[in-house]
């Protein structure tokens, strides 16, 4: 009975090691892998984007969290990706923050994901304003007002530095 178990156990512990030391892409399944077909057209829309934004008119500390969105974000995916999605919301970008720092090798802090919200939130202010503001007009009263709330404390964080 011992050895049936300890051969058992070894079997699993051989197997792991073995899935463990394959390259990427054998025995490895990747997120998009497991995307249905609309997410992955709807990615893929946003990906033929542009892949910066021109940040020369922003605040100094926007731009600063701007280069931290570049180089964290970029780590995993292309930039174009969350330029061009139709995320704007504050709502929405804490949401999408707080997954992609939860994600396995994202090496994002809790301060460097405030500075990436910061960023997304200022930069969909100010070029996603028609989109924006279409969702927040969409929103019941509180949640649109808490938005705008939290707009309104990025801007002046930065707009009076």
């Amino acid at each position: 009975m011992i050895t049936t178990n300890m051969n058992r156990h070894f079997a699993l512990l051989l197997l792991g090691a073995t899935v463990l030391a394959s390259p990427v892409g054998v025995g490895t399944v990747r997120a998009e892998d497991q995307l249905d077909a609309a997410t992955k057209a709807r990615i893929e829309r946003f990906e033929k984007g542009p892949a910066t934004i021109d940040v020369t008119k922003y605040p100094d500390g926007i731009k600063d969290n701007y280069d931290t969105f570049r180089q964290k974000c970029s780590q995993c995916h292309k930039l174009s990706r969350p330029i061009n999605s139709d995320y704007a919301t504050p709502d929405e970008w804490s949401r999408y923050i707080k997954r992609m720092m939860h994600k396995p090798g994202s090496g994002i802090s809790n301060g460097e994901g405030k500075q990436i919200y910061d960023f997304l939130v200022y930069d969909a202010s100010i070029r996603k304003k028609a989109m924006l503001d279409d969702k927040l007009d969409k929103l019941p009263a509180d949640e649109k007002a808490a938005n705008e709330k939290k707009i309104a404390q990025i801007h002046k964080k930065y707009d009076d530095n």
